[in-house]
């Protein structure tokens, strides 16, 4: 069976690692999941809680090595933790914090703490030999959706699938002039698909170097970057660098910026650009097929499709195959074809809406929204109550948070922006949106908070 090598081709000396000012090897990282690996029971696939991006690598790494596969859940709400358990048991966990959370120790589920396990001193097992090599076409990960719209669904990558991804991201990457691969800084899990390809596996894979935070707040992520070595990137969300730049911090200049999970406006975009004199990259994809499309968005509608993927439709479901899509895989989206290679995204098409014979997405109508000035973040959605409605129209709602503004103001903006029957009805401000780590708004919270609103319970709609 074919293989690959655990990391691209470099020295072992090679650092692919940093922790602020602490630097990792390709020797000592080898030597850590080595280790790692020969401290698994036996028959047991991982579950990799890791907050830490040097730790997750590990234990992803150990996995490996142990032709093992790895568990990746959406979140560590006790509920997903107990499905994820009872989809693939037995199961060991890996995580930071020195105890499991309370739903696995109930269940009994292994647990292993990379903070002390990796970072004592003296522990690292003995590697001197070639590096590992890895079944291209074993099971990697398991990787699961985010439940945005449901439950999380489960979906199993090869590592040859994983590489393969990363090998064409870097082609559709800026060149530089630098010898090394980039620094990638993430805001974003390693457990969601977007970020395990662009802040795992690509600096494994390119040259570059893995970067063990996730900082939250503003200047937490400008500092990060800033003591990051040229070239460094961003790897990030609309979400994410919409309160970046909101944030107040001095922002370093950037080499590259990724960004994905949600639709990204030109404006924002170019902001991004302009602000930290980079390029923005936006990619395209789900947790089903990986990343499959980039675009430069500041300067492009259009998408560049990754080289051996096509895209078809049947029956009004489009689909994608070709490349590491392995097999036929039903995508949540309308595409407007313009060439084999090239499409214009239109939206979900669970977004799209039509009310009084006009059709529009949420999507559009939450970016319509944003554009307003003083609204911090905001979002449409189609208010559940109103979906059994016998006239068949959808009923739209909108969250709002917007200090200093006031309901009236909002809608006012809005009808300069939408069709008027497309306003929200109701629209309540709220001092926050329930967005999870990667800056979605899970169907159900939102479902949830509006029914707290409807009720008055908490909020306000004034």
């Amino acid at each position: 069976m074919p293989t690959l090598p655990l990391i691209a081709s470099c020295s072992p000396e090679t650092v692919i690692a940093r922790r602020g000012t602490e630097h990792i090897s390709a020797r000592r990282f080898v030597q850590q999941a080595m280790r790692l690996a020969g401290q698994l029971p036996a028959g047991a696939q991982l579950l990799n809680l890791c907050e830490d991006r040097h730790h997750f690598a590990v234990g992803l790494a150990a996995g490996l090595i142990a032709g093992r596969s790895t568990l990746l859940p959406p979140t560590q709400a006790p509920e997903v933790l107990r499905r994820v358990y009872a989809f693939a048991a037995p199961l060991v966990a890996l995580g930071d914090r020195p105890e499991a959370p309370a739903v696995l120790a109930q269940l009994g589920c292994p647990w292993l703490s990379l903070q002390s396990a990796q970072d004592a001193a003296g522990t690292d097992a003995a590697h001197d030999g070639d590096m590992p090599q890895i079944e291209a076409q074993a099971p990697a990960v398991v990787i699961f959706t985010s439940g945005s719209t449901g439950a999380p669904v489960p979906h199993v990558k090869s590592f040859g699938q994983l590489v393969s991804a990363a090998r064409i991201q870097m082609t559709r990457l800026p060149a530089h002039d630098a010898s090394a691969g980039y620094a990638l800084l993430g805001t974003v899990p390693a457990q969601h698909m977007f970020g395990l390809e662009s802040t795992v596996i690509l600096p494994l894979q390119s040259g570059g170097v893995l970067c063990a935070e996730r900082p939250f707040f503003p200047a937490d992520i400008a500092a990060a970057l800033r003591a990051l070595p040229r070239p460094r990137a961003l790897v990030s969300t609309p979400v994410h660098l919409r309160a970046l730049l909101d944030g107040g911090a001095a922002l370093p200049a950037l080499d590259l910026v990724l960004c994905a999970t949600a639709t990204l406006s030109e404006s924002l975009a170019r902001e991004v650009e302009t602000r930290c004199g980079t390029q923005l990259v936006e990619i395209f994809g789900s947790t089903e097929t990986g990343q499959i499309a980039s675009r430069r968005t500041a300067h492009e509608r259009a998408w560049h499709l990754w080289p051996e993927v096509r895209l078809r439709c049947v029956e009004d479901q489009w689909w994608a195959q070709g490349g590491h899509v392995r097999t036929p895989t039903p995508l949540a989206d309308v595409f407007e074809p313009l060439d084999e290679a090239h499409f214009i995204l239109h939206g979900r098409s669970a977004d799209l809406v039509n009310v009084a014979g006009k059709r529009s997405s949420l999507a559009h109508l939450s970016q319509q929204l944003l554009g307003i000035a003083g609204v911090l973040d905001g979002a449409f959605f189609v208010h559940e109550p109103a979906r059994g409605s016998i006239t068949g129209v959808s009923r739209l709602a909108a969250l709002v948070v917007a200090p200093g503004l006031t309901r009236e103001k909002i809608l006012e903006a809005l009808r300069q922006r939408i069709d008027a029957v497309f306003l929200p009805r109701p629209l309540w401000l709220v001092p926050r949106l329930p967005r999870n780590a990667t800056g979605k708004l899970p169907r159900e919270a939102l479902q949830m908070l509006a029914a707290q609103l409807a009720a008055g319970s908490c909020g306000s709609d004034a």
